[in-house]
C-alpha cells in the first residue's frame, strides 16, 4: 500500500457552519481492518503527512476492530485531526454505552463529530429521536464536551430530510455520486436542504458504480457494491462529488481505493464538474445503487 504521493496535499474546505476545515478526502477507519497494528500506524501516519486530517470510524466496522486499530494509530496525531465517530444504537442506554466504549477504544476524551449511524427507515429515526432515544445521548455528549458537533448518516432521501426537520444537526453524511444523481434522481433534495440549513455535507459512495452481478468476483471485500477503480473514471466521479457543496468525501473502505482517491486529490488544485455528456455516457445503462423513491 503506497498512500499519497509527492504532489500537493488535498484541498481543505469548511464544514458548513462549524467552521472546521477538512481535507476533501477523508480516511475511513475500515481501511485498517486486516492489518497488524504497526502497519496501521504507518498507514495513518502517511495519510496524515499527505494532508489528510478527517478520520471517520464506527464501532460496527469489524465488530470494533477499526476503532481498536485507529485509536493507537492516532496517538500523537489526535489534536491535529478531525475525528468522527457514530452510534448505530437507537436507544439511550445502548448509545451511551457505545459512546463511552468508542472513546476508550480510540484513546480520546472527545469526538469532533458524533453521528447517528445509518438511519435506514422512519422507524429507526422515530426510535432515535423519541424520549429515551439515542439523540439524547448525542445532545448530552455535546454538553459534556465529548462531542463538538452532531450529525447523522442515512441512505434514504426521505429519512434524511425528516431527520433535518426534527433536530438542528451540524452535518449530514450521505451517498453522493454521479450514477445515483443522474440515473437515480438521488441526492439533490438532501443537498439543497442541507445548504439551506448551512449544514456541513459529507459524502459517501462517491466511487460506487453499480451493484455486484450474481456470481461476479468481488475484488473488494469491504464493498457491497462494485466500486470505480479505473483512474480516469474515478477522477470524474470525485470531481462530480466535489463540484457539489460538499466539505469532504470518504472513499470506499479499501486501502487501494483510498490510495487512488488521495492520489487524484493530491494532483487536483480546483474541482469543477466534469463534462456532463461524458458522465451521462459513462453511466448509460448502469443500475444505480440508490434511487429516489417514487
Amino acid at each position: 500500500m503506497t498512500i499519497g504521493n509527492e504532489a500537493g496535499a488535498p484541498e481543505r474546505r469548511k464544514l458548513g457552519r462549524t467552521g472546521a476545515e477538512l481535507s476533501v478526502i477523508g480516511f475511513g477507519g475500515i481501511v485498517l481492518m486486516g492489518y497488524e497494528q504497526p502497519e496501521c500506524n504507518r498507514i495513518v501516519r502517511i495519510a496524515h503527512d499527505a494532508g489528510v486530517n478527517y478520520f471517520d470510524v464506527a464501532p460496527s466496522y469489524g465488530a470494533g476492530e477499526a476503532e481498536e486499530k485507529l485509536g493507537p494509530a492516532l496517538v500523537g496525531l489526535r489534536d491535529a485531526s478531525f475525528l468522527a465517530c457514530k452510534t448505530a444504537e437507537r436507544g439511550r442506554d445502548g448509545a451511551r454505552a457505545e459512546l463511552e466504549q468508542s472513546l476508550r477504544r480510540l484513546k480520546t476524551d472527545r469526538f469532533d463529530l458524533y453521528q447517528l449511524h445509518g438511519l435506514a427507515n422512519m422507524d429507526e429515526l422515530d426510535r432515535a429521536t423519541a424520549p429515551g432515544g439515542a439523540l439524547e445521548v448525542l445532545a448530552e455528549a455535546r454538553q459534556e464536551g465529548k462531542a463538538r458537533f452532531l450529525g447523522f448518516s442515512a441512505h434514504s432521501v426521505e429519512v434524511a430530510l425528516e431527520a433535518m426537520a426534527r433536530f438542528d444537526f451540524d452535518t449530514v453524511l450521505f451517498p453522493l455520486n454521479y450514477v445515483c444523481w443522474h440515473r437515480g434522481g438521488f441526492g439533490q433534495e438532501v443537498v439543497a436542504e442541507a445548504v439551506r440549513r448551512d449544514m456541513g455535507i459529507l459524502a459517501l459512495k462517491s466511487l460506487a458504480k453499480r451493484p455486484w452481478c450474481h456470481g461476479e468476483e468481488r475484488k473488494y471485500g469491504n464493498c457491497w457494491y462494485h466500486p470505480i477503480d479505473d483512474e480516469a473514471e474515478a477522477a470524474d466521479a470525485l470531481a462530480f462529488t466535489l463540484s457539489l457543496p460538499v466539505a469532504a468525501l470518504l472513499p470506499p473502505g479499501d486501502a487501494r481505493l483510498f490510495d487512488l482517491a488521495l492520489g487524484i486529490a493530491s494532483h487536483t488544485a480546483h474541482w469543477t464538474a466534469p463534462d456532463l455528456d461524458r458522465l451521462l455516457q459513462r453511466s448509460d445503462g448502469v443500475e444505480p445503487i440508490f434511487k429516489r423513491s417514487a
